[in-house]
């Protein structure tokens, strides 16, 4: 059964690291090792915390920004500005 609080508060610790980390930590994910803040997690909840933090990096491209701000994906003009 999955715990999803305990889901929740995982993704959200992992992600008070800082893009950059969460990046490292996903990488380190996809190589089937795993992170302390996981331990506690089954293994399906550990699928869930892999897919949810994959989805929110999503939103940020190939860059990690500092100061909270979000570079847009794309540098295409969008109406000629």
């Amino acid at each position: 059964m999955l715990r999803n609080n305990m889901i929740n508060e995982t993704v959200e610790v992992i992600c008070q690291k800082g893009c950059q980390t969460v990046r490292d930590d996903l990488a380190i994910l996809k190589r089937g090792k795993k992170l302390a803040e996981i331990e506690h997690l089954n293994h399906e909840e550990r699928k869930v915390v892999y897919t949810e933090l994959k989805s929110i990096m999503a939103v940020y491209g190939d860059a990690c920004v500092a100061d909270g701000e979000v570079k847009p994906q794309s540098t295409k003009l969008i109406n000629g500005y």
